[in-house]
């Protein structure tokens, strides 16, 4: 992968008796380096989820980008769910999805298995505008990360996923 963050490039950590040790201030270098890439990773996931919404729909807020691909991955939702999936209180998620629904990208219908409670899912205009916009999306990456080898792009898939789900709980 590029940059492993190891042997004589500096990258590794300073070791007592072969455990790391961590750089004054108790912290150590890897995670500091990981904080700092995140920070910059969210600020830009931020920036162009913001940019993917108002593709979608002009009066988009940057939210609801995720929660078309939360919906279109895993269909049908409670509101409460989507909430805690995206830890979000109820009342911020039942003002994104009004919006959304004001907008007629999504709707809510009874779920079955319980008549006082209703799943949102994507209409097929907000499955269709969203699929649009993804779709570009998807051909930004490839074209970014042309140069890596599909493995690589595995890798990073896959360390994302442990990431994110490790962050679940």
């Amino acid at each position: 992968m590029h940059g492993s963050g190891t042997g004589s490039d500096g990258g590794a950590p300073p070791t007592v008796g072969g455990e790391p040790h961590a750089p004054s201030g108790g912290v150590d270098r890897e995670f500091l380096a990981l904080e700092r890439e995140l920070a910059v990773f969210l600020r830009r996931a931020r920036a162009q989820s913001g940019e993917m919404a108002r593709e979608v729909h002009p009066e988009l807020e940057p939210a609801a980008y995720g929660l078309f691909v939360r919906l279109d991955d895993a269909g049908p939702q409670r509101a409460t769910e989507l909430a805690g999936y995206f830890g979000v209180g109820k009342a911020t998620m039942s003002r994104q999805l009004r919006a959304l629904e004001d907008l007629g990208l999504v709707a809510r219908d009874p779920d079955p298995a319980d008549g006082r409670a209703s799943l949102v899912r994507l209409t097929e205009e907000g499955r269709d505008r969203f699929r649009h916009v993804r779709d570009a999306r998807r051909e930004r990456y490839v074209r970014k990360l042309a140069d890596w080898d599909r493995a690589e792009v595995a890798e990073l898939a896959r360390l994302l996923n442990h990431f994110n789900v490790r962050s679940e709980g």
